[in-house]
């Protein structure tokens, strides 16, 4: 009898996670017109999105160079994060939805090969119940990812209500200006911001227009505080020295925001403990 007790309990208990489990949707695609090719994106759906007619907030997460639309999911488990933090009550149910961003960085490149920015966001919330204001939508990412977040959250107020950046690669001017002709021509930033570029000249107009650190410093304080910022950079981390800088310039311009900045590195321990807080910061938007 004590042996068909447990297993009953077991399997009571084993429906009732598999009940508050989330779904990760894998393989999902858009055709775009923009960018010429199908792009990719995966997606996790609130335990109770099938069973349910009612609409969500949506996320849209991030990933990092060199991964790709499963990133979040494979690595930071971010189905086991946020069906948690759901349960809990700490976020609110919501749409959480990853798109591939190829090594784009989630811009418009300088060569116009890749108009990422014109494309993203275009047809994810047709085909899913998504609540569609401004208030309901956030951003977040991590490295790459989190370069993306502030380059959307910072040019498109009217869009988003939160952003979440994690460990983002922002530079200073100083960075680029004193980089190795090699790291610059061989690495990232010529495909982003224009080839063959030496000294001053790397401050081109497509890096202007895409660096966060230099949106944040011509950007109007009025527009900056349409939009709650959470920003989260690992004391070990390489790329520091830009998140700090956005940090002072929000300072400076009186601009309401949160800092962190904790023990930890550029590395997916850092983001899967980072996630929880993120999704909660930008979950207060959703609520009355």
């Amino acid at each position: 009898m004590k042996k068909l007790i447990l297993l009953t309990s077991l399997i009571f208990i084993s429906l009732f996670v598999r009940a508050q489990s989330g779904k990760i949707v894998e393989g999902q695609k858009i055709v775009s017109k923009i960018l010429g090719k199908e792009v990719k994106f995966t997606m996790y759906l609130p335990a109770d999105y099938d069973a349910s007619k009612r609409s969500y907030p949506i996320v849209y997460l991030l990933h990092g160079y060199g991964d790709d639309d499963t990133g979040w999911a494979q690595f930071g488990e971010i189905n086991r994060y946020a069906d948690k933090a759901i349960l809990n009550g700490e976020i609110a149910p919501m749409i959480i939805a990853m798109p591939d961003g190829g090594v784009s960085f989630y811009i418009n490149a300088a060569d116009g090969k890749t108009n990422y920015e014109d494309f993203f966001m275009p047809l994810i919330e047709t085909n899913y119940r998504v609540k569609k204001e401004k208030r309901f939508r956030g951003i977040a990412g991590l490295s790459m990812g989190g370069y993306g977040t502030f380059n959307f959250a910072l040019k498109y107020t009217d869009l988003f209500a939160a952003c979440a950046p994690l460990s983002a690669a922002a530079w200073e001017d100083s960075e680029i200006l004193n980089m190795s002709d090699n790291d610059y021509e061989n690495g990232i930033f010529a495909n982003l911001y224009g080839k063959g570029l030496k000294g001053k000249a790397r401050l081109s107009p497509d890096w202007n227009k895409n660096s966060p650190v230099v949106i944040a410093t011509n950007a109007k304080a009025e527009d900056l505080k349409k939009m709650r910022y959470w920003i989260d950079c690992g004391d070990d981390d390489f790329l520091i020295n830009g998140n700090m800088a956005i940090h002072k310039i929000l300072r400076d311009k009186g601009v309401p925001h949160e800092f962190r900045i904790r023990d930890g590195a550029h590395n997916w321990t850092y983001w899967r403990t980072g996630i929880t807080d993120a999704l909660k910061f930008i979950s207060e938007s959703f609520h009355q």
